[in-house]
């Protein structure tokens, strides 16, 4: 095997090909495109495989359930400009990330009434008065009938504020792992997809894992991580646990590892960290809405370098 057939695309390459999916998607049979494409293809051989990264994850849009599939896709994320960045995402995260998109409750969130799409915040005022703040990358429902008033958390995170209700019906926050009951409460939730994550700002909430165990109640200052299995123990509640609320990420001696895990969570592509790197500690105050200006701050404050392979594909390191 020759050296270029062993290289695999780079972040570069693998853009480049999403490009062209969206260039040839809606182009006519005879478009001066296609003969481009074919050059291009031609040029190196990651070219290629780029190209069969993008038509196997192609197959997996069309596998899709209707109405879920390719029409719902195509409403979620339309604009060029994120449809791109959501392609670009799905191929350099590779095998895993594609794998994910089958998920059933992934593949909800695309057709949910309410989403924020990477690097976005929201907010809903629900019929009885309730607040729920959204943060990045979430995906919910909102079902209220005559029985209960119900949030359908597919991915994400939101913040929830409740009203009283003239109708005494329950407040429920379900996701892939069991229910959340609001007893009289402002509390987080966060889809994690391993695991649920409940935090209690006010009052308490009642935590039922879908697998039918015994409930958690969960008292204001706590927190707790659930799977459909099992919640587990209690922790307490971790400092400024709603400031993503307010566009900021507040930290108190964290490992850079999270501390990137968390930004990584609000940028638009791949953002990862060295292991080497990752037991650094750090402390301080950082805006969400601009995750390049904090790596240029982290990597002013301590011994790390960040480097760009494009604007989407983003890696901390050593310096």
């Amino acid at each position: 095997m020759t050296e270029a057939l062993k290289r695999r695309p780079d972040a570069a390459t693998l853009e480049r090909a999403a490009a062209w999916y969206l260039d040839l998607r809606d182009a006519a049979p005879d478009a001066p495109q296609h003969q481009e494409h074919a050059r291009w293809l031609a040029l190196d051989p990651t070219h290629r495989q780029a190209w069969e990264r993008v038509q196997r994850l192609r197959q997996v849009f069309e596998q899709l359930p209707e109405p879920i599939g390719h029409d719902t896709f195509r409403a979620a994320h339309g604009a060029r400009r994120q449809m791109l960045k959501t392609l670009i995402v799905l191929l350099t995260t590779g095998g895993a990330g594609t794998l994910a998109w089958r998920e059933r409750e992934t593949v909800r969130a695309l057709a949910a009434t309410h989403r924020t799409g990477t690097g976005e915040r929201g907010e809903i005022i629900l019929a009885d008065g309730a607040q729920l703040q959204l943060n990045t990358a979430t995906a919910l429902d909102v079902r209220y009938d005559a029985s209960q008033r119900e949030i359908r958390l597919y991915e994400g995170q939101i913040l929830v504020t409740t009203a009283p209700d003239p109708q005494q019906r329950p407040f429920i926050v379900r996701t892939r792992h069991g229910s959340i009951r609001a007893l009289g409460t402002r509390f987080t939730v966060r889809d994690a997809v391993t695991d649920s994550l409940v935090q209690v700002l006010e009052h308490a909430v009642e935590i039922r894992p879908a697998g039918g165990t015994a409930p958690l109640l969960l008292q204001a200052g706590q927190q707790a991580r659930f799977t459909a299995a099992a919640a587990h123990i209690p922790a307490p509640l971790e400092a400024n646990a709603d400031a993503w609320g307010k566009g900021l990420l507040v930290v108190d001696g964290w490992p850079l590892g999270r501390v990137i895990d968390e930004l990584a969570r609000h940028h638009k592509g791949h953002l990862g960290c060295d292991p080497a790197v990752a037991h650094l500690t750090l402390s301080g105050a950082f805006h969400l809405d601009d995750i390049p200006d904090v790596l240029e701050n982290l990597s002013a404050t301590l011994p790390i370098r960040v480097i760009y392979r494009t604007r989407y594909w983003v890696r901390v390191t050593a310096a």
